[in-house]
């Protein structure tokens, strides 16, 4: 998205502006930043034409005193499940009080529970859950966000998720890309079920331009790495990109295999090791670490540090998802990179903006230079370093989208039924 035509703004009262470099950034270049103080930036059509200290800005006519704040990169979040029905609040009090998953699963709960009560929700319904997700992530200083499907298993309900975003798109001037998630197989006719979503669904969702990317849960509990290729076949045979959960719990081979069919990225690498840190770090796939998973399910942070040392471009998302990271906050997601994966907090801003957009296949954004799209962030403070040390509140003051200012989303259950 860009602003009008012909629209040329200089935002000034900018005390500290911050961006990494343009493009992902690997390794120890993820802690290079740029700082300047007193800085000014001129948007241009959406763009950002200019970026200097406020006494050097080019003239204009049109001036936006953001009052002498910082100002960073708008976020991306790469790896959200937004759209879902039902609630895992029965689990999650079972699990605190150690039931473990199998035995919730038994009892009807875990993920089937949710891909249950989403087959049965309408697009209308799926609409008014997900609108007020996408808000928080918004107003937490996400400007793009990934958007997967996954608890439909059945072929209808996968579709009604994908064509729910499409229809959130709208209502927002922040990026939503959707993703075809294949989380897990059915019970029963799981090699005819393979087969179908390679023959049927993912040219379905292809052809009616539904998705950009199919993404995978590689698990023992999920799909096997023979399993995934497949799909992975046809989604580029149908020209999508390819995505992977791998490495949540076990590492079965999957973060080598995205590593080895190029895809744009891996995700979770809780259980990452010496081999799949050395694969990432030789490979250009983003590694996408989500420490809400850490905090909810109290797994072992996936080695964000190790796989900066080795090289590898990592990124940070909040898994958005009612199971295992109901983390509704972008910038939270960020300050937990710092404390559970021992980012430093410009590595932690690298990550939650070029390099998350990167993990989407983005490189027009996620970083303060001329030619890239206007998505930044005024704070409330002036020091841009509150963006990874405040917890509980929103350091954020105001998101820019195309250099224009976000409020709520207008949408409310009447537009949705009036819109389908």
């Amino acid at each position: 998205m860009s602003g009008n035509r012909g629209e040329r703004t200089l935002f000034t009262g900018i005390s500290q502006l911050v961006t990494p470099g343009a493009g992902p950034q690997r390794g120890a270049a993820m802690r290079d930043l740029t700082l300047i103080s007193g800085a000014a930036m001129l948007v241009e059509d959406g763009l950002i034409a200019w970026v200097g200290s406020e006494k050097d800005a080019p003239p204009t006519d049109q001036f936006h005193d953001l009052g002498g704040v910082a100002v960073t990169p708008a976020l991306t979040d790469p790896h959200t499940h937004a759209v879902w029905a039902g609630d895992r609040l029965s689990d999650f009090e079972a699990r605190v009080q150690g039931v473990p998953y199998e035995t919730i699963l038994a009892q009807g709960g875990g993920i089937r529970a949710t891909m249950r009560a989403t087959a049965d929700a309408s697009l209308s319904d799926l609409v008014a859950l997900a609108a007020p997700r996408i808000q928080a992530l918004v107003r937490s200083g996400a400007a793009t966000i990934e958007i997967k499907s996954g608890y439909g298993l059945d072929f209808d309900a996968e579709i009604r998720m994908l064509e729910a975003v499409r229809l959130l798109q709208t209502h927002t001037a922040a990026t939503l890309l959707p993703t075809l998630l294949l989380h897990v197989p059915p019970a029963e006719g799981r090699a005819e079920y393979v087969q179908d979503v390679c023959q049927s669904l993912i040219p379905r969702v292809a052809n009616a331009k539904l998705a950009t990317a199919v993404d995978v849960f590689c698990e023992q509990e999920a799909f096997t790495g023979d399993e995934t290729r497949q799909f992975f076949a046809a989604a580029r045979l149908y020209g999508l990109n390819i995505k992977l959960h791998a490495d949540q719990f076990h590492a079965l081979g999957g973060t080598e295999l995205a590593c080895e069919l190029g895809a744009l990225s891996v995700d979770h690498l809780e259980a990452s090791g010496e081999a799949q840190i050395a694969a990432l770090g030789r490979s250009h796939t983003v590694a996408t670490i989500l420490p809400g998973v850490t905090l909810h399910l109290g797994l072992p942070a996936a080695p964000a540090r190790q796989l900066i040392d080795a090289g590898a471009c990592v990124a940070i998302g909040t898994d958005l998802n009612p199971g295992s990271s109901p983390l509704y906050s972008a910038q939270l997601a960020l300050a937990l990179g710092v404390r559970l994966n021992r980012l430093t907090p410009a590595e932690a801003l690298t990550a939650a903006t070029v390099n998350a957009a990167a993990a989407l296949g983005l490189t027009d954004r996620g970083a303060l230079v001329p030619g890239m799209r206007a998505d930044f962030l005024a704070l409330h403070s002036g020091d841009w370093r509150d963006l990874a040390y405040t917890l509980g509140a929103n350091p954020v003051q105001s998101v820019f989208v195309a250099g224009r200012e976000q409020g709520q989303m207008n949408l409310h259950r009447q537009t949705q039924e009036q819109a389908l």
